[in-house]
């Protein structure tokens, strides 16, 4: 699991939506990307065709923190046709005509859900020189980059710099490690509730997701093909643990160290 160098991605915007397993008439997102939609997003920087391989990208190892969870946005929706005639069903003829439903149905409704103001840090093991070209995708993608959907644009900066070394694409490390050193990127309100914490604590615990041979848990959002015609997904095996990152009040005197004085709800402020 160690290397020598990450590429690190900030995902952050209004509303994102990873898609799992769900669809049809609901659609579900998962509360943080999935691999799928992470190698669609390197996939559409890099300007490749939904029809093109993607195997490189699939070899490509990921670990993903969650600073920022959000909250869940349900978005309905009616369907009908505007004519008054009866929807189409699922159902074909033996010309592959569809037939129309039975009895007669004028209105589809449909849910989309959305994770909103939740951001991400994602680390990308690979060799240098993919890490160089996948940097400069991002930098310059060749169609628009989303965050799980089209609707979901992100919002800037993506690509992250080293600390202090802002010429440099590469952190050095391993997943875990490079995880553990990109401070948190929490949004305004969560550091406004500790702000309001009479003793802020010093470190913020953080959930990650590696991939990992090994894990214990199974995730089914490994694409094997986006081609419309053939879209085809399989498992694969992630770790979950957590990083400890320094607050943005760990100058703070009042500051206290979070395993000496541990509230898991101190970071709502209750």
């Amino acid at each position: 699991m160690s290397t020598s160098s990450c590429l690190v991605l900030r995902l952050a915007g209004p509303i994102q939506s990873w898609g799992g397993p769900s669809m049809f008439n609901r659609r579900e997102t998962s509360p943080e990307p999935t691999k799928s939609g992470l190698v669609g997003l390197l996939a559409a920087a890099q300007g490749r065709r939904r029809a093109d391989p993607i195997e490189d990208l699939l070899a490509l190892t990921f670990g993903v923190r969650t600073d920022q969870a959000g909250t869940l946005l349900r978005d309905y929706h009616t369907v009908s046709d505007y004519r008054g005639r009866p929807l189409p069903s699922a159902a074909v003829t033996a010309k592959g005509k569809q037939k129309l439903t039975a009895p007669a149905k004028l209105t589809h409704v449909t849910e989309r859900f959305y994770l909103q103001d939740a951001v991400f840090i994602v680390a990308i093991v690979a060799p240098d020189d993919v890490l160089v070209a996948l940097a400069d995708a991002i930098r310059n993608p060749a169609f628009p980059l989303a965050l799980g959907r089209r609707a979901c644009p992100p919002t800037q900066p993506v690509l992250l710099t080293p600390v202090g070394q802002p010429g440099l694409t590469a952190w050095t490390g391993g997943l875990l490690d490079v995880l553990g050193q990109v401070p948190w990127y929490g949004g305004h309100s969560q550091r406004r509730q500790l702000e309001r914490l009479k003793s802020p604590p010093r470190h913020l615990d953080l959930p990650v997701t590696l991939d990992d041979p090994a894990g214990d848990d199974i995730r089914m959002d490994l694409p094997t093909s986006f081609d419309p015609r053939d879209r085809s997904f399989t498992s694969r095996r992630v770790r979950q643990t957590w990083v400890r990152v320094p607050s943005p009040h760990v100058d703070n005197p009042d500051a206290v160290d979070a395993a000496d004085s541990h509230d898991p709800f101190a970071i709502l402020g209750w």
